[in-house]
């Protein structure tokens, strides 16, 4: 594993820090740095470009003269393409310049990168950004102990509103977090200056062998059998039909004659 100093924002030696074989050590890809930079500058892109073609230019739709017998070329209107003023044919119209990149790609680029910055020495890993002030020139003077002086490329881990401030009014020296931190960031510039946190949380999330996490089985119960019912006892038999009354007389179907 290389091994790089870590130091204060004085220059001065604190310690020593090692770096993964696998992510500032890696095997540089120009290939992968260069798609990389292509879909980073793609997607920066606002792509508001809009020319006027012959619908929406200014002018009447009369026709200037009639079709024959003037010894003119014959024309249709002010409007057309080979008049001046006139619009503009397959002219640019707004769209999306931006396309997807896959992760791995994006990956390797950074690894790419972070171990070319490693290969010439311009990389510095600092102890903490520990600014007393938010104003340029004590960022100034501290970036000039570290050989900045072209420009530089910090990245910071977490919040920090001095170094914010400090930072973003200085020519050529920019502040990224690690999350976000961009191939085309550290081809553009000259020093990278890093924190141990920073230095942290890469190794993390460049790691190509990061297992992930796994969450844990968990043993499904069965649930118990529910209780069988019983089987209702069968219901009693019907009683027979009640007995007609007594006395009560059964309708005849023969019509009564009547008196003679």
């Amino acid at each position: 594993m290389p091994v790089v100093d870590v130091v204060n924002l004085d220059g001065k030696k604190v310690g020593q820090v090692e770096l993964a074989d696998a992510i500032f050590g890696a095997k540089v890809n120009p290939h992968l740095l260069h798609e990389a930079s292509r879909w980073y500058l793609r997607g920066l892109r606002a792509g508001t470009h809009k020319t006027k073609d012959k619908s929406e230019v200014s002018g009447a739709g009369r026709k200037l003269w009639r079709q024959k017998g003037t010894g003119r070329a014959r024309v249709g209107s002010i409007r057309s393409p080979l008049w001046r003023h006139g619009g503009t044919v397959h002219g640019p119209k707004p769209r999306d310049y931006s396309y997807a990149l896959p992760k791995k790609m994006l990956l390797g680029a950074l690894r790419s990168a972070l171990s070319a910055k490693l290969a010439e020495q311009k990389l510095t890993v600092v102890d903490a950004w520990s600014l007393e002030t938010h104003k340029s020139k004590a960022l100034r003077s501290a970036l000039d102990k570290l050989n900045g002086q072209k420009s530089a490329l910090l990245v910071a881990h977490g919040e920090n509103r001095n170094l914010e401030l400090a930072s973003r009014n200085l020519e050529r020296v920019k502040l990224v977090a690690s999350n976000v931190l961009q191939p085309y960031d550290l081809l553009n510039h000259d020093l990278l200056v890093l924190s141990k946190d920073a230095v942290a949380r890469l190794s993390h999330t460049l790691d190509p062998e990061r297992t992930p996490i796994v969450v844990p089985d968990v043993a499904s119960i069965t649930p118990a059998a529910k209780p069988r019912k019983e089987a209702a006892p069968k219901a009693a038999a019907k009683p027979t039909a009640k007995k007609e009354k007594a006395g009560a007389k059964k309708p005849s179907s023969a019509k009564k004659k009547g008196k003679g």
